[in-house]
């Protein structure tokens, strides 16, 4: 019994250790809740509240739920189930995870990590421009809501009406590009760093260090409160915005319907790539935090439930913001195509200059801040915890003793903040483009997901798949989910693929980049792509045989993994 229990908490090390040597501890999640927490911080972020409402604006209003939900039942929930319960039954992270599956397939893994990786450099940025906002707002005047500044130009006016003048710019833009970012020319004039951004981002990074430097134990707790605030401010604004005037028509234009849009190959292109970035997927995260789990814990209820979650979650941040954007189009007689934008340019133009208009204007400034800053916050955390934990698990030995985990989440902490600092200087916000174009688009994320479920679906098994799930949770999931790996997910992600029309990055769709800009960009890109064969032909070179014998070996899963019965 003692032999049992002992290979029972090693979880079958897949790291050569010497016989006597005994696996460090990597703990558990304290109880479900705090699993649960994690996953909504990490799942629910920014793309909830800046992207989807403005992407369903766009392409169609409520046809665009069509598409949405097509991916979400044929690539969301079910690669989201299995990144989980892969992470929760070989108790490893998003690399280790897959050697012991098929081990030929760890590449995977490992452009999941890198993915994760840039992720964590650029998706901070986004905090810092927050937090600088959320400072900004306790003055008795906001300061983009005047002429009056320092920062401020003679072609700057209080007002959207831009007819006044040709060259005419709003406040609220030469607060963002002047005060804020200090916008160059372009990618080539990098000019000087921002040292106010640069204090922000230091402020983020040391916030976000302490809240994983102790593991699970640190994030678990906090993700208590990261985790429900930005609800109840979502909720605060949500109330606010159906009570102005001119809200309805904002929520209209929302979700009213326009059928002629299914046509148009670009909108199921943006409702896959909503899908498969806010549900963080294929980056490896998922699979980390599952493996923190209990053995028994129904990984199959939970991935339902947050899937469900976070696409609720969605639709509702779209009542917030187009209630309000609708009320900006009622006060200054503009269409809602006037003022309606995506990204930074809601977040930090539209948004702020309709709280502006209103009544308490510093009050719901700070309650929109504050919520933007903990929905990122907490994804970022995660992430952070996600990347920690991938690379741990390779050299448990080494990383889970003494302080050296902490030093290595101190490691990354540094290096990303040294090369985060590019993006905070006056050049910064051409390098986040090409970081949230390239590095993490949709491309890398459909090509993962196709691998991982010809990995389960077909290398290892749905069948045994199925039956190691059923030996973890009691019983044998729909079979739904065993045919979508098998079928519709690789059928759906080829579609994908033959559907996407690659267009070049251009900054307001004026700025055309530099050829080595390009260049860096697709070096971004193809740096995780490229992963997958690299590793596939490193595996079937350095392993002594023929290469019959090497394929054989290469897609056999680890002996710790129970066969189906």
């Amino acid at each position: 019994l003692s032999l049992n229990s002992e290979a029972n908490k090693k979880k079958g090390s897949i790291l050569p250790t010497s016989p006597s040597s005994k696996q460090p501890t990597r703990g558990q999640w304290s109880s479900k809740r705090e699993f649960i927490l994690a996953m909504v911080g990490e799942i629910i972020g920014l793309g909830n509240v800046w992207r989807f409402p403005y992407l369903c604006f766009k392409n169609g209003g409520g046809v665009f739920l069509v598409p949405y939900v097509l991916f979400l039942l044929t690539c969301g929930i079910p690669i989201f189930f299995l990144e989980v319960s892969l992470g929760q039954m070989t108790g490893q992270g998003g690399i280790t995870c897959w050697r012991k599956i098929c081990p030929l397939f760890q590449g995977i893994g490992f452009g999941g990590l890198i993915l994760m990786l840039y992720t964590c450099m650029y998706y901070i940025v986004i905090l810092a421009w927050a937090l600088l906002y959320l400072f900004s707002s306790f003055q008795s005047e906001l300061p983009w809501a005047s002429c009056n500044n320092t920062w401020n130009t003679v072609n700057c006016i209080q007002t959207a009406n831009d007819s006044l003048s040709v060259n005419a710019t709003s406040s609220v833009e030469e607060f963002w590009q002047r005060r804020i970012l200090g916008l160059s020319g372009g990618i080539e004039e990098m000019g000087s760093i921002r040292w106010d951004l640069a204090g922000c981002l230091l402020l983020c990074w040391i916030t976000c260090y302490f809240c994983i430097w102790k593991g699970v134990k640190s994030s678990g707790k906090v993700v208590y409160f990261t985790a429900t605030f930005p609800y109840l401010m979502m909720v605060a604004l949500l109330i606010r915005g159906v009570t102005l005037p001119g809200a309805a028509d904002g929520i209209r234009f929302y979700l009213w319907p326009d059928p002629s849009r299914l046509s148009d190959p670009q909108v199921w292109m943006d409702a896959a790539s909503q899908i498969l970035f806010s549900y963080a997927v294929c980056t490896g995260c998922l699979a980390s935090l599952g493996s923190y789990n209990q053995r028994n814990n129904n990984c199959y209820k939970d991935a339902f439930a947050l899937c469900l979650l976070n696409s609720a979650t969605s639709i509702v941040a779209g009542f917030a913001i187009f209630s309000v954007l609708g009320y900006m189009s009622y006060e200054l007689g503009v269409s809602i195509e006037t003022v309606a934008e995506s990204g930074p340019g809601l977040a930090f133009i539209a948004y702020p200059r309709a709280v502006a208009m209103m009544p308490l204007p510093q009050l719901w400034s700070v309650f929109f801040f504050m919520m933007i800053i903990f929905l990122g916050l907490d994804s970022e955390f995660v992430y952070l915890e996600g990347l920690v934990t991938s690379i741990s698990d390779m050299y448990p030995s080494f990383f889970l003793t003494g302080h050296r985990r902490k030093l290595l989440l101190l490691g990354v902490c540094l290096v990303s903040l040294g090369i985060g600092l590019c993006m905070v200087t006056e050049g910064g916000l051409y390098v986040f483009q090409l970081f949230d174009y390239y590095a993490c688009s949709g491309i890398p994320l459909v090509l993962f997901a196709i691998l991982e479920s010809v990995c389960i679906g077909w290398v290892y098994g749905a069948d045994r798949y199925y039956s190691n799930i059923a030996d973890m949770i009691g019983y044998r999931p729909w079979p739904y989910m065993k045919y979508c790996w098998k079928y519709i997910t690789p059928t759906v992600g080829i579609l994908l693929f033959s559907l996407a029309q690659f267009k070049p990055l251009k900054y307001n769709n004026t700025y055309v980049y530099p050829t080595w800009g390009y260049g860096l960009g697709l070096f971004l890109a193809f740096s995780s792509v490229s992963m997958f064969p690299l590793w596939f032909l490193y595996k079937l070179a350095s392993t002594p045989g023929t290469l019959k014998q090497n394929l054989r070996m290469g897609i056999t899963p680890a002996e710790g993994l129970r066969k189906p019965y």
